[in-house]
């Protein structure tokens, strides 16, 4: 009886120690990755992911929040626009049972939950979206140097990353900021544009690949040509195409103005069917 009680005390102590600490925290995407001087997000700090809409930041978010996921870990998001799409970042790796989603309406209480989601400690990750904030004067609204301070102060409290997903009109004062823009078909760029640990200034193009290797744009990929018809490569094959001319040209080659006389073409005359005038009033 002895050794199992032993055993069993052996087996709480396991449970109760605490588990290996992240320094950082990757994104997957190794040119990202290897930007940043830790070689990751660094957990305890305020990062700021600056960019236009469509650049790729609540991707590259996501992908670090499928990271912590794939250690087990807890995360939160906090989303200001109310634009997050469960189905999009779990295809991007994100457990969504191990995802908290906060949506307060004004800036302040985004700001507010943020700060206590940090500093509880219980989420690796907590992504902040201030992308779509406007203020009193129409302007995208922004941190203020007090509000940037207590979130930094609470990442750091609760050894937290805290993702601050902005954009260029309303930029963050977080520890590190990484510049992202769309570069059309052919990929999408990140630059260091601050950081406390050296780099400023190195940059990365990659291809969308990269951030988004499960939609498999490679070369045998399904391509539309201009007239719209499908084919893939090396082989042609038929499919319906994204351009379609309106029911109504199919049918007379003259739209709507053969359907509809009198509202969309002119009414036939009526004159010759009138009996002749008598002339009397």
């Amino acid at each position: 009886m002895g050794v199992v009680e032993e055993l069993r005390e052996r087996i709480r102590q396991l449970q109760a120690a605490p588990r290996r600490s992240l320094p950082v925290l990757r994104t997957g995407v190794d040119a990202v990755d290897a930007l940043l001087p830790m070689g990751g997000l660094p957990l305890g700090h305020s990062v700021e992911l600056c960019g236009e809409a469509a650049s790729g930041r609540t991707s590259l978010a996501l992908r670090a929040v499928a990271s912590a996921h794939r250690e087990l870990r807890l995360c939160a998001w906090v989303d200001g626009p109310r634009e997050l799409y469960p189905p999009a970042a779990a295809s991007l790796g994100v457990d969504l049972e191990r995802l908290l989603v906060v949506q307060p309406r004004a800036f302040a209480q985004r700001v507010w939950a943020t700060v206590q989601l940090a500093r509880s400690g219980a989420f690796t990750c907590v992504v902040l979206d201030l992308t779509h904030g406007v203020g009193a004067a129409g302007r995208p609204e922004r941190l203020s140097l007090p509000e940037a301070r207590k979130l930094a102060d609470a990442a750091a409290r609760g050894g937290t990353l805290v993702l601050l997903l902005t954009s260029p009109e309303a930029p963050a004062d977080g520890l590190a900021r990484l510049r992202l823009e769309a570069q059309g078909v052919q990929g999408w760029s990140v630059e260091l544009e601050r950081s406390r640990g050296g780099g400023v200034g190195t940059r990365v193009v990659s291809p969308w690949q990269e951030l988004y290797p499960e939609v498999g744009l490679d070369a045998g990929a399904r391509q539309l040509d201009v007239d719209g018809v499908g084919h893939d490569a090396g082989a042609a094959a038929a499919g319906p195409g994204f351009y379609r001319e309106s029911a109504a040209h199919v049918r007379n080659g003259c739209g709507i103005q053969g359907q509809r006389p009198g509202r969309d073409a002119p009414m036939p005359s009526l004159r010759q069917d009138l009996p002749p005038s008598s002339g009397a009033c």
